[in-house]
């Protein structure tokens, strides 16, 4: 595969963004049309520093289907479908039951280094970081007004995109905007990268470099000191040494700038299912609902302005499925792939709780029966029971259920603080043309923002921080588990539920398909090792008997290409 920035590009070319090329193949950043300004330009500043952010919510820049990453389908290769697919398809929480190039290697944890979708991950994420360098490079002497706000927030768009590469593949191919002319990239160890990660993001949050009241789509200080808690979370995995400590101490820092306000105080939104809807805008960094701004760090997404085939669209459209019993119009979307499925673990966390726990109001659960619709039409059921069946040929198969999360759909001004409006969506007629009649227009593209962090895995961090590395108090780990309970409709658990297996489920619970499963099971020895989980699907795709998988899989492999372009650049353990 050949990596190019195909289209013309507001942020044209550096020297220091070609010298990345060769970890890559081909990047090429196309010259700046003098006419868009220089960095001393507000306006150009401002629209360089956009193109930071759009890197990550789209594929390419004129329009959903096209791409910088060549080689592989638009929509496949979007920044945070990628991320999608390496943190959740490989785990026991969904299954993505086309046979897509590359994504049954995925599913059954048995990729190589010549997986395309690992390649095109790879390039996605260092053609991200080149574009955050080339922001920083061209704006380095620059003193318009506010240029150090947006020099921080391109820092720590770059230090998520080397989290990602930390996370996924370890070692990276590692260069910044200091690099001088012709120099080339050097692959950073995973300890030596971790270490970069965590002094960019102190440096940035603890200098106050960023602001902790940002305008809307932009990053600002929980962002910025949510993913420093995220990769301290993730310490002894990714540097050999536990920061338990570290990692509750930032996680004290954001609670506290959230205390007294939204549910109960504690900062969370009062309803979950309004943080994954059409205009959950308002609970982002900057967003109208200031007393409930939960998501932490979260990328902006528009039907009409900020089109991709990742994201909320990728989410919304593929969980869609059976138009009989799901229409799609009353999930906000005009979309509906039918291609991915919760599976049975997944289903069995809500056992017990599922009249209770809003987290699954939207699903269509297994072995639904047949029945009639509001209008009167009656259908059959699908076969959708809890375990998948027949994986044969093109991977026609039934089983798993309707587990969707993401929509399209707008709160009801009218019932703020219920969930009652989901229910008021369910019962909606069709008018005689045979139309669906909603509060919110259904589109191809979603305008729901994609949530990074959120402040429920604030708490939740916390206490895990008690659970696995007994750093503070079980009194207040147990309270911030419940938080979160609580707020989902759950009961609340006690001390006996302070315990790895209690804390996955309710994880998995409050965060399935916002791709943290793999690196949740990974640093909780879930994943890999003596202490692994196993799963339908797990390690063999075509019997539907999971087995246990080998150590190497808690890393993704170097591409095949990037070895070839780098014969220096050493290939994880395994491969």
């Amino acid at each position: 595969m050949e990596m190019k920035f195909k289209k013309y590009m507001m942020l044209g070319a550096t020297a220091f963004a070609m010298a990345m090329t060769s970890c890559v193949g081909d990047l090429d950043l196309e010259p700046n049309d003098p006419n868009t300004g220089t960095p001393d330009d507000s306006t150009f500043a401002e629209s360089a520093l956009a193109m930071c952010y759009s890197g990550i919510a789209v594929s390419g820049y004129s329009g959903a289907g096209s791409s910088y990453v060549s080689g592989l389908d638009a929509g496949t290769s979007a920044y945070l479908r990628m991320i999608f697919t390496l943190n959740e398809f490989c785990t026991d929480e969904c299954l993505w039951i086309w046979s897509d190039a590359g994504v049954p290697d995925i599913t059954a944890c048995t990729w190589s280094a010549n997986n395309g979708l690992l390649e095109g991950a790879y390039y996605r994420m260092l053609g991200h970081i080149a574009i955050c360098n080339d922001f920083l490079a061209k704006t380095a002497a620059s003193d318009i007004d506010g240029i150090d706000e947006m020099r921080a927030q391109a820092r720590v768009l770059r230090a998520y995109s080397y989290y990602n590469m930390l996370d996924l593949f370890g070692q990276s191919s590692f260069i910044t905007e200091e690099a001088e002319l012709g120099e080339e990239p050097v692959q950073k160890s995973r300890k030596e990268l971790y270490e970069w990660v965590e002094s960019e993001l102190v440096d940035i949050v603890d200098n106050k470099l960023i602001s902790e009241t940002p305008i809307y789509g932009r990053v600002g200080l929980d962002g910025a000191e949510g993913l420093l808690a995220r990769l301290y979370l993730n310490a002894e995995v990714f540097s050999g040494t536990a920061q338990w400590q570290k990692c509750q101490d930032r996680c004290d820092n954001i609670i506290a700038r959230h205390t007294g306000k939204g549910f109960n105080g504690t900062g969370l939104a009062k309803e979950y299912l309004y943080l994954f809807s059409r205009d959950n805008n308002a609970y982002m960094p900057g967003g109208s609902n200031s007393d409930e701004n939960e998501i932490l760090f979260g990328i902006a997404f528009d039907a009409t302005q900020t089109q991709s085939y990742g994201g909320p669209s990728f989410i919304i459209s593929s969980t869609i499925t059976n138009s009989h019993y799901i229409p799609r119009q009353l999930y906000g979307s005009s979309a509906e792939w039918s291609c991915l499925r919760g599976c049975q673990e997944m289903a069995n966390r809500f056992v017990g709780l599922s009249d209770v726990d809003k987290r699954d109001d939207l699903w269509i659960r297994g072995n639904l029966p047949g029945g009639t619709t509001a209008d009167g039409t009656k259908y059959e059921a699908e076969n959708y029971s809890d375990h998948f069946e027949d994986f044969t040929g093109a991977w026609n198969t039934c089983g798993g259920n309707a587990i969707i999360k993401f929509t399209g759909n707008t709160r009801n001004p009218n019932k703020p603080e219920t969930i009652s409006q989901w229910q008021d969506l369910w019962d909606m007629q069709k008018d005689a043309s045979g139309n669906w009649q909603c509060n919110f227009p259904a589109t191809a593209f979603a305008s729901t923002d994609q949530p990074i962090i959120r402040l429920a895995d604030i708490y939740l961090m916390w206490a895990e921080c008690y659970i696995n590395g007994n750093a503070g108090s079980a009194e207040t780990a147990l309270r911030y588990m419940n938080y979160v309970r609580e707020r989902a409709g759950s009961p609340a658990m006690g001390f006996a539920n302070l315990n790895k297996e209690d804390l996955m489920d309710e994880r998995s619970r409050e965060f399935y398909l916002e791709s943290l499963r793999r690196t949740d099971l990974i640093r909780n020895g879930m994943f890999v090792g003596p202490t692994q989980t196993v799963w339908q699907y797990k390690g063999n795709i075509e019997n539907n008997v999971g087995t246990r998988i080998a150590d190497k899989y808690a890393l993704y492999p170097i591409p095949s290409a990037v070895l070839s372009s780098q014969p220096s650049f050493k290939q994880n353990p395994g491969y």
